[in-house]
């Protein structure tokens, strides 16, 4: 498995090299020896205690969320089909505060994101169907919910497909300045 940090700070990508032979193919999808040698935090992989996944149709679009409080880290990847995948850096601290990133997440390459605490997270179906499934190191509490509107003007966030269907709480979703004024920015 190959570890590479994204531009966004402390986000990673982390990419298995699937064995492919004439019956498919057999990968691992995540091994926290590796992961924990390249964070360099021993038993940091064994602090993910909840999986998840989503099932979306095409041009889906589910985000942009986030947790208050402490966070949560977790680990995505597209189980199945692909999805146009966004981060936004959500920490008043960080170097890349305010800041995107999307990548492509699919079942052919089986790359998938290690996202630390403070990010907002959002993805839209990019074929018929896209299972996604993450890996989180706190239990949900709805309590800490954030969301921002995936289509706010100041994020500019580019989906490429017509957003076809979205949650009733997507779309009553906050701006990026109203989540910057509640995180005491600006």
């Amino acid at each position: 498995m190959r570890i590479e940090a994204a531009e966004l700070a402390d986000v990673l990508v982390l990419t298995p090299e699937p064995f492919r032979d004439e019956r498919g193919l057999f990968t691992r999808t995540f091994d926290a020896a590796e992961f924990d040698s390249y964070v360099g935090e021993p038993g940091r992989a064994a602090s993910f205690l909840q999986d998840s996944q989503s099932r979306s149709v095409r041009g889906v679009v589910r985000g942009m969320h986030g947790r208050g409080g402490r966070g949560e880290a977790k680990l995505v990847r597209c189980a199945h089909g692909a999805v146009h995948d966004v981060l936004v850096d959500i920490r008043p601290d960080s170097p890349t505060f305010g800041k995107q990133q999307a990548f492509r997440l699919d079942d052919e390459d089986f790359r998938h994101l290690y996202v630390p605490p403070g990010f907002l997270h959002g993805f839209q179906a990019l074929s018929e169907v896209a299972d996604v499934c993450y890996r989180i190191d706190r239990p949900h509490d709805p309590a800490e919910d954030l969301a921002v509107a995936h289509d706010d003007p100041e994020l500019g966030i580019v989906w490429p497909q017509p957003v076809t269907i979205m949650s009733g709480r997507d779309r009553a979703a906050g701006s990026w300045a109203q989540l910057c004024a509640a995180l005491g920015v600006g």
